[in-house]
């Protein structure tokens, strides 16, 4: 969450020549720009860190009442270690992400039945198995539930951990019936890290370096004496098997409970900015069809009240951080007032070289396209994985 004020910029330019780019990782990135942007720049006296947002409304009104309200400021309620604290703000950017809020192993959308009570086996997102969680999983049967980005940066560690503690054994549960769709555009992705992370996970998939279950759609999760079965289908007859550990990295979902008293518009299926809907769905667009897009999709029914960032997609997965450096600097822009600028488009997304996923050559090439040839579209998603460097993505 951020409050806006005009004549701030970043120095990471969406412009810089490709010999000069990097692919940070997640810890790279803290530690070589956000760390030194918010504790050696003007920024400093304005950063409050350990500092949680816990509401916001409108100065003097609630969400009902009406005359008046766009000129009144924001008051942001947060908590820190001085406890429960306001201010108030001219504008204001949601960029808390959706990292907080991932979504859960049922193939329904909600929790499994017994998920909530095997949590002490059950981690989310993408857990640090090389790092400093090693312990929890090495020698483990691990299972792995998604076919996103984070899912297969968490399988590539655990083959790597199986090369060097024996026994442990990594899983892929896939809710979906086909596996190369996961395995991405290969060489054919303009962002190479990416494409290199769906070309060595193809290898590792057709090499048998992991179990696969393929239309796996988790409803019940129970512990038992060895370890937790996790079945798809009814509790007594459907398919199961037992692992020791589950990480589910199915995606994230956004939390506005905090802006409940704000005027908000979201889609009612992605929970994105309804202008941003047609144009993320992934009902619709697996090629990379996203266009550029700024202040004027992020605002809100609530005047100076923005979405950006990880947040604004929603529940679709398809964001790059590129795409929401363009967002803040179109949403600055119409802060202070320079609408040309708000509207002007200074981002081209590079090719994801693959429509819906085709089949990958040895070589990590496409062969195919759902499209019939290799598409020209804008890439639309990326998420950021700690050792192979994927393409500067995002998670929120």
């Amino acid at each position: 969450m951020s409050t806006a004020r005009p004549g701030h910029c970043s120095r990471m330019r969406v412009g810089t020549p490709q010999s000069q780019r990097t692919y940070p990782t997640g810890g790279e990135l803290l530690a070589q720009y956000l760390e030194p942007l918010t504790e050696r720049t003007v920024l400093r006296d304005h950063v409050q860190t350990s500092s949680r947002v816990m509401a916001i409304s409108r100065a003097g009104y609630d969400k009902v009442r009406t005359r008046g309200r766009e000129t009144a400021p924001f008051t942001i309620g947060y908590r820190n270690g001085a406890g429960m604290l306001s201010l108030e703000a001219d504008a204001v950017i949601d960029v808390s992400g959706t990292w907080s809020s991932p979504n859960p192993a049922g193939a329904n959308g909600l929790a499994a039945i017994g998920e909530d009570e095997a949590q002490d086996a059950i981690a989310y997102a993408m857990p640090d198995v090389l790092g400093k969680e090693r312990a929890r999983y090495a020698g483990k049967r691990v299972a792995v539930l998604g076919a996103g980005h984070s899912a297969i940066g968490i399988l590539i560690d655990l083959v790597r951990l199986s090369d060097q503690v024996p026994g442990t054994q990594p899983v892929w549960l896939l809710r979906g019936k086909d596996p190369e769709k996961a395995f991405g555009g290969g060489a054919n992705d303009k962002l190479a890290a990416r494409g290199e992370l769906g070309a060595t996970f193809a290898r590792l998939v057709r090499d048998g370096r992991l179990t696969l279950q393929a239309a796996f759609q988790v409803t019940h999760i129970s512990k038992t004496d060895a370890g937790i079965r996790i079945g798809a289908g009814s509790a007594c007859c459907g398919r199961h098997l037992v692992v020791d550990e589950l990480i589910v990295a199915t995606g994230f979902r956004s939390d506005s409970s905090f802006a409940r008293e704000l005027r908000l518009s979201l889609d009612p299926a992605l929970e994105c900015p309804p202008a941003l809907a047609p144009l993320i769905d992934p009902n619709e667009h697996s090629c990379g069809t996203v266009r550029p897009h700024g202040a004027r999709e992020l605002a809100q029914p609530e005047p100076g009240f923005y979405i950006a960032g990880m947040k604004s997609y929603g529940r679709a997965p398809t964001f790059l951080m590129l795409t929401g450096y363009e967002q803040v600097r179109s949403i600055v822009a119409d802060i202070a007032g320079d609408r040309e600028a708000a509207e002007r488009v200074e981002l081209k997304l590079p090719e994801t070289g693959v429509c819906s996923g085709p089949p990958l050559d040895d070589d990590g090439a496409a062969t195919a396209s759902c499209c019939g040839s290799l598409p020209e579209a804008d890439a639309p998603c990326c998420t950021p994985e700690r050792d192979i460097r994927a393409a500067v993505g995002c998670c929120g």
